[in-house]
């Protein structure tokens, strides 16, 4: 993590919960993956962290943008980006918004059946629209399958119904799992999408679009390849699928362009035990929780790196839960985190890789406690 960070902690001494980002990694993160996957669009996905700051430094990098409503469209043009570098990617839209972002200018929208095809034909017509298929997510620490997209066998299907009202068929889309740590996932997928394609050639409609989707990880407790494994495995995957006759393609990380670029620090509320009986294990209260930004620890899926001021001491294992009067808002419990044996009350604990998916997940005076605050540097 950042020196930057850790030295603004240390002299500003902000109130918790907070969230710090470090706007230097973020810009990194992109120069890096620009450099891996030259020929790819970078559409850098709002909902993992819509911070302003981290909107204007990427567009003025070049990014585009992968909006999940109405809202982030509006969000995103609010800071300079114009409506050829937006794509509404969410395949689950109201037909007023799909209007609302027509007007604004946007023409690439997300699909996964037909119904969605023919609101998009309804409210923007001419549009160019990518299907998304289901992908299992093996390998993900957050997987995202079946809630997004339609079996394979089905997009041509859905493709030719849009071809066929007046829109642009323009490709494929998927997503191999959210804090993917397999880069040969891509491989399985885009096996799949190279077969649609052939499909739809046959058919008389070209695709010209592979959308590889997000998935690229932020390192955590487990280790995570590097970033170059991704690009090779990616690149290598679209030369065995479509040979010299590569798509245009489109990535759009979140987690993996803003992830490492955070740093949460909270404060110990409580440390107590449930009873005398030295067998049960000690409970460490924190001033944020599962409501307040740590949604992914849901299922304890995500396990953030912990620094403690009393790193070094005796450890012990700990249950680590939050604030609220919600027994659901319990982080780690089923495994529970080894934490200094002296820590105490009003202590400052830092959640390392937090800069993804907290302060959107944040909720706001539930319990009567504000949501997490954000400071970009």
């Amino acid at each position: 993590m950042t020196e930057r960070i850790f030295r603004y902690l240390r002299e500003q001494q902000p109130e918790t919960p907070c969230l710090v980002i470090d706007l230097d990694v973020v810009e990194g993160n992109f120069r890096r993956m620009r450099e891996l996957l030259p020929t790819a669009h970078i559409f850098y996905a709002v909902k993992a962290n819509p911070a302003a700051q981290i909107l204007s430094r990427l567009a003025n990098l070049g990014s585009k943008f992968d909006a999940a409503s109405r809202g982030e469209i509006e969000l995103v043009q609010a800071n300079g980006v114009s409506a050829d570098r937006i794509s509404f990617g969410n395949t689950i839209k109201k037909e007023r918004d799909i209007a609302r972002a027509y007007e604004r200018g946007v023409r690439l929208f997300a699909v996964d059946c037909e119904a969605e095809v023919e609101k998009i034909a309804r409210a923007a017509p001419g549009s160019k629209v990518f299907c998304r298929i289901l992908c299992d997510g093996e390998g993900a620490e957050w997987p995202l399958s079946r809630k997004f997209g339609c079996v394979p066998e089905m997009a041509p299907r859905v493709l030719e119904h849009a071809h066929r009202l007046g829109l642009v068929a323009h490709g494929v889309s998927f997503h191999v799992g959210s804090q993917q740590r397999n880069p040969l996932m891509w491989n399985r997928a885009l096996a799949s999408t190279a077969a649609i394609f052939r499909e739809m050639a046959e058919r008389g409609i070209q695709l010209q679009m592979v959308n590889l989707g997000g998935g690229f990880p932020t390192k955590y407790l487990k280790d995570v390849p590097a970033v170059q494994a991704y690009g090779r495995a990616i690149f290598d995957a679209l030369k065995t699928h479509f040979g010299n006759r590569i798509p245009e393609t489109i990535i759009e990380p979140g987690r993996g362009m803003v992830g490492n670029a955070g740093i949460l620090e909270a404060e110990v509320v409580l440390v107590s035990n449930k009873s005398d009986d030295p067998k049960d294990i000690r409970w460490v209260y924190l001033d944020v929780g599962k409501f307040h930004g740590l949604a992914e620890t849901m299922d304890e899926a995500i396990r953030y790196p912990i620094r403690t001021p009393r790193d070094g001491d005796d450890l012990i294992p700990c249950v680590l839960a939050g604030p609220t009067c919600d027994s659901a808002d319990v982080m780690y419990e089923k495994e529970p985190y080894m934490l200094p044996f002296s820590l105490e009350i009003g202590d400052k604990v830092l959640f390392e890789g937090t800069g993804a998916y907290t302060t959107t997940y944040s909720s706001r005076d539930f319990n009567g406690m504000s949501g997490l605050r954000q400071i970009v540097i």
